[in-house]
């Protein structure tokens, strides 16, 4: 299949959300890089709110705490799928936001309020008039309700804890622990909504694709979008020109 043009294109958000593990930032950069958009990490900068809070002492079990300095990092952003960029009051946090401290601690921190309200503000502002892939939890039902494309990327839990599992560098023993860290994370972004396929979303069931697989059908669903056709036309055997 033909892609659109790359202005139907430059005008396209494509909101992908779902669950820790499922895969949702492999499969957002290459979509973008595949279709020649931008990519927008929304949860590095939750773990970038939490980093900051960390190292300013700041109890992030405490949202009276953490809302009262909720504007005071300034938070920066790269959109290139390439090599996306974090930095922290125009330091470079992209390692370090994935320490096991910040893990641990930005499912409270992304739940107040007043953090929401200032990172979506940045979201949209990044968003500005399109060409951009954006991932997170609740891109489709908050950040860009009018998306042109909307995905729910799942899998199941035993397969999104084996591949966070080997992001993190852990070998076949830690699979367990990962796993119940996973269900953990869960259950606290649930208390949001942030586990749900917003009206419109596509499901994506990525258990038994391999990555280029779920970049193939997510990018079909862009690109049946982007012309217009029902969104969920690549789900049934569409393939696509590279």
């Amino acid at each position: 299949m033909p892609l659109p043009s790359q202005h139907t294109l430059s005008r396209m958000v494509v909101a992908i959300d779902g669950p820790s593990g499922s895969g949702k930032s492999s499969v957002s950069r290459g979509v973008a890089a595949r279709l020649g958009l931008r990519y927008l990490d929304t949860g590095a900068q939750y773990r970038a709110m939490t980093y900051w809070m960390l190292q300013n002492k700041i109890d992030t079990t405490d949202p009276a705490a953490v809302a009262a300095d909720a504007g005071a990092p300034a938070i920066g952003s790269g959109t290139d799928p390439a090599a996306p960029a974090i930095s922290v009051d125009g330091h470079d946090v992209a390692v370090a936001i994935r320490e096991a401290d910040v893990t641990g601690a930005v499912s409270a921190v992304a739940a107040v309020p007043e953090v929401r309200a200032r990172l979506i503000a940045l979201q949209r502002e990044l968003i500005g008039a399109g060409g951009i892939v954006v991932e997170g939890r609740d891109i489709a039902s908050v950040v860009a309700p009018d998306a042109g494309a909307k995905i729910y990327l799942t899998a199941s839990e035993d397969a999104r804890a084996a591949r966070r599992n080997t992001e993190n560098g852990g070998g076949a023993g830690t699979v367990a622990a990962t796993r119940e860290a996973l269900t953990r994370r869960d259950s606290v972004d649930n208390r949001t909504n942030t586990l749900e396929a917003a009206p419109g979303a596509v499901v994506v069931d990525a258990t038994e694709l391999t990555l280029e697989q779920v970049i193939d059908q997510v990018a079909g669903i862009v690109i049946h979008a982007a012309q217009g056709s029902a969104p969920n036309a690549a789900s049934q055997g569409v393939g696509l020109t590279r």
